[in-house]
Parts: structure tokens; C-alpha cells; sequence
């Protein structure tokens, strides 16, 4: 399945049936009247996020949405049926953005069975007999029923994840993300082997969490330079941040400094985010070197890193240690009206 996390998709909400324009004509009944019934509510839009989805391919191939519109209303003060509600299934972690050049967010969609009803049916024309009055006893206006909604989306998908992977092109993250998990993400001797974000579930002494991989950052990739900075986004929601210096670079120092650089200039409050810091591919370099390269980033980073080799082991395990005991102390927020004692879930 290919990775999709934008999509522009058009929706449309259903109009109002018509109302309908009849007369009670009834053997014995000696007074007859307008008795044409309403016509019945569009469908609305309604977008709702559930499990299992984690790309947004589908609306790659269909991008126009419609909600049925009202059916017509009949004699005997009868109403017309309502359109069905068009129900539109979106991966947790969605947004809906405005299709203007501001992209202003609408909708956020963080929770699996979280509905939202964007755009609301048209109401049903009134029939005939809701137009008599005292001095009009036969009318034979009606409604048409009112038309529904249209709008131009973005749908724009942030992945959910406890932990995510940053750091230089071929820093390791991807076979660190094959070594802690199930995931089967590409590994190379070259730059950018990993295109599109990749997600794994951790499970590590009886504990899980979710660990994102995004392409490789290079410098300026917060202008553009890249592809790493269109995915910086699904690292937005991360509790923790783990950082992967590749020990064997010339200057492992300035290669934790770009990150953190490009990181700083994308904002989105990522440079405020707890980090851990790990010097991988330790299995290719001797002890002076990774003593040395250690030195150099805890001198700019302020925090010792760890040594770590995913295809040997070395250290791995401690690391994960380190990653458990941090997402404890890195709880996520209580929502603003959310009673004191009560806490958004979380794996640990």
C-alpha cells in the first residue's frame, strides 16, 4: 500500500427534496384542502476517523463526494424521506484544512471514532398544505427545498506515534526501526532509502509504543531542500524525540546541529520537544572514536548519548530503556476542559 498524507478532495452535501402540491379528494368527505407534504433534509457530510487506516491512497483515486439529496413529499400530508448522511473514513490523525492560501485548519481528527459533521443537508421544500391560510384555502405554491453545501478540502494526514526517528540520510533509523520492530522498512547504503514515513509498534518489557520514521533531514530542508521537511509534520504529535547521529561522520557534532537547526526552523513547537540522543553504526568505529564523537555532541546537545549498534544489539536494549522511562515523564497534555483527574490515553 502506498503512503499518501495529502489529498484535495471535493464534497457536497445533499439538498432538500421538494415539497409537494396535492388536494384531498375523499368519496364522502364534503370539504376537501391542500394536503401536499413536505419534502424531505439532503444528507449531510460527515467525516469520522477509525482504526486500521494509516494513508489517505484512497482519495488518490476518488475525490468527488456527494450526500444524496432529500426525496420528494407526497399526498396525504406526507413527508419525503431524508437523504442518508455520507459518511466519509479518514486514518486518526487527519486534518481538514480550507482550500485557500491560508490552509487554515477546520477540523482535527485525533481520536478513532471521532465523528464531525462538516456540511449539513439542505432542508426539504414545504408542501402545499403548510402555504393555507384563511384567506388562501387552495394554495398550490411549494418549496423546492433548499440546496446543500459545497466546498473544496485538504485533507492532510499528521501520523500518531509516541516516539519519532530524526536525524541525518543513512544515520540508521530505518534499520533501527527493523531491529526494535516488525516493520520492514527499506534499508541502503545510500541517501533517502526511506521516501515516505514509516510506523512500527515497540514491545519491550511488557510495554508498547509506536516509533515513527521519516525520511532523512538535510540542511535547509525547513526551506525545502530535500523531502525530509514535507514529513516533519507527522512528528508533530510525538512525545519524544529520538535523534540518531551517525558516530562514524567526520563531525558527529555538526551533524546533531543541523538537525536540531532544521528543526528549530520549521517550528510547530518540535525544538521544545524532549529528545534523546543516540550515536548509531557503534559496531564501526573503536572505543577512542565513539568516545571522542560522544564528547563532541554532549558538548553541544547538554546530554550524554547513547552508544547503539541495531544490526549487532549493543546498547539497544538499555536504549529502550532510556525511551520507556522518558515517555513516562512525557505525558501528553489534558485538554483545557478535561476534569483534573482524568488523562488522555497512553500505552504506559
Amino acid at each position: 500500500m502506498h503512503f499518501l498524507d495529502q489529498a484535495k478532495i471535493f464534497i457536497r452535501s445533499g439538498a432538500g427534496g421538494p415539497g409537494a402540491v396535492g388536494f384531498r379528494r375523499e368519496k364522502y368527505i364534503e370539504y376537501g384542502g391542500p394536503d401536499g407534504g413536505d419534502g424531505g433534509k439532503g444528507g449531510d457530510v460527515i467525516f469520522e476517523a477509525v482504526a486500521g487506516l494509516n494513508t489517505l491512497i484512497d482519495f488518490r483515486y476518488t475525490q468527488h463526494f456527494r450526500a444524496p439529496r432529500g426525496k420528494g413529499g407526497a399526498g396525504s400530508n406526507r413527508t419525503g424521506a431524508g437523504g442518508d448522511d455520507l459518511v466519509i473514513k479518514v486514518p486518526v490523525g487527519t486534518q481538514i484544512l480550507s482550500d485557500d492560501d491560508d490552509r487554515s485548519v477546520l477540523a482535527d481528527l485525533t481520536e478513532v471514532g471521532q465523528r464531525i459533521t462538516f456540511l449539513k443537508g439542505g432542508d426539504g421544500g414545504r408542501g402545499n398544505a403548510s402555504y393555507k391560510t384563511s384567506t388562501n384555502r387552495a394554495p398550490r405554491q411549494h418549496g423546492l427545498g433548499w440546496p446543500g453545501e459545497e466546498q473544496w478540502v485538504w485533507l492532510r494526514l499528521k501520523l500518531l506515534a509516541d516516539v519519532g526517528l530524526v536525524g541525518l540520510p543513512n544515520a540508521g533509523k530505518s534499520t533501527f526501526l527493523n531491529a526494535t520492530t516488525n516493520a520492514a522498512a527499506k534499508v541502503g547504503d545510500y541517501p533517502f532509502t526511506t521516501l515516505r514515513p514509516q510506523l512500527g509498534v515497540v514491545r519491550h518489557k511488557g510495554r508498547e509504543f509506536v516509533l515513527a520514521d521519516i525520511p532523512g533531514l538535510i540542511e535547509g530542508a525547513a526551506e525545502g531542500a530535500g523531502i525530509g521537511d514535507r514529513f516533519l509534520g507527522h512528528v508533530e504529535r510525538c512525545r519524544l524525540l529520538l535523534h540518531l547521529v551517525d558516530a562514524s561522520a567526520p563531525d558527529a557534532a555538526e551533524a546533531w546541529r543541523i538537525v536540531r537547526g532544521e528543526l528549530e526552523a520549521y517550528g510547530a513547537g518540535l525544538e521544545d520537544k524532549p529528545e534523546v540522543i543516540a550515536l548509531s553504526r557503534a559496531d564501526l568505529i573503536d572505543a577512542k572514536a565513539m568516545a571522542k564523537a560522544a564528547k563532541a555532541v554532549e558538548k553541544v546537545g547538554g546530554v550524554q548519548p547513547m552508544a547503539i549498534s541495531a544490526p549487532t544489539g549493543q546498547g539497544v536494549e538499555a536504549l529502550l530503556d532510556l525511551i520507556v522511562e522518558r515517555l513516562g515523564e512525557a505525558q501528553p497534555e489534558r485538554a483545557p476542559d478535561a476534569p483534573a483527574d482524568e488523562r488522555p490515553w497512553s500505552p504506559l
